[in-house]
């Protein structure tokens, strides 16, 4: 199964290039970034190098290490070809890992300690998920929202706050349902786009409507997210 033909892989570069842009699934991650931004602008005040550090953290713990991972767990199928070794991605995947948790430490030492129960859970679900431990009881759509869609939003609020709020739940809850229908809608978006025999005028129209749900989705987090930066930084 190539997906080097879906939509968020750019169509120009080399093809090694483009399949490096692949596999950080950009569109995706920046959908994960904006949920911790979101959830740090729900502080008061706000610790701008708690933001910046929350998306660092988060880039590399999922852009790069969740999606390393990923591409060794896929069951019997090379989604980016043999362009990446399966030693590198293992590399790629436990140095940014343990460079995300480098940062996290810091912080939950001599700031923020309630943040380890997210790190722990997180830390959890990147193998778990991606690696579909336990027989794959954790790779399911709930239990993608809930790591990708609603913790993220949570550890934004926790690494400014060191605390919890009812508002911060609310929002991880909305960010969890937002994800929830991103994934909802990749998977069988992920199935036609694979698909080697011709589709049906009616299998392509349902893929690119598929196609414009998660374009439209993942560019309306980011303009979210975006936007509540924007409104604190103003404020």
């Amino acid at each position: 199964m190539d997906r080097s033909s879906e939509w968020f892989v750019p169509r120009f570069g080399p093809d090694k290039f483009r399949k490096l842009m692949g596999l950080l699934f950009l569109p995706y991650t920046g959908m994960v970034l904006s949920f911790s931004v979101i959830g740090a602008m729900l502080a008061h005040p706000v610790h701008w190098d708690r933001v910046l550090a929350t998306v660092i953290i988060f880039f590399l713990g999922l852009g790069i290490g969740a999606h390393a991972l990923d591409a060794v767990g896929s069951k019997g199928t090379k989604p980016w070809g043999r362009v990446f070794s399966e030693r590198g991605l293992w590399r790629a995947a436990l140095s940014s890992i343990a460079a995300a948790y480098l940062i996290a430490i810091y912080y939950m030492i001599f700031f923020v300690p309630l943040l380890w129960i997210v790190a722990l859970l997180e830390g959890f679900f990147v193998f778990a998920y991606n690696l579909e431990w336990f027989r794959g009881r954790f790779h399911t759509d709930g239990w993608f929202a809930f790591s990708w869609g609603g913790l993220p939003v949570l550890a934004g609020y926790i690494l400014q706050t060191n605390s919890i709020s009812a508002a911060a739940l609310a929002v991880a809850a909305a960010t969890g349902f937002f994800s929830l229908v991103e994934i909802k809608a990749s998977r069988p978006y992920k199935a036609l786009k694979s698909r080697r025999d011709p589709l049906t005028e009616e299998e392509t129209s349902l893929m690119t409507r598929y196609e414009a749900i998660l374009k439209s989705i993942s560019v309306g987090v980011l303009f979210l997210g975006l936007g509540m930066l924007l409104w604190r930084v103003a404020g």
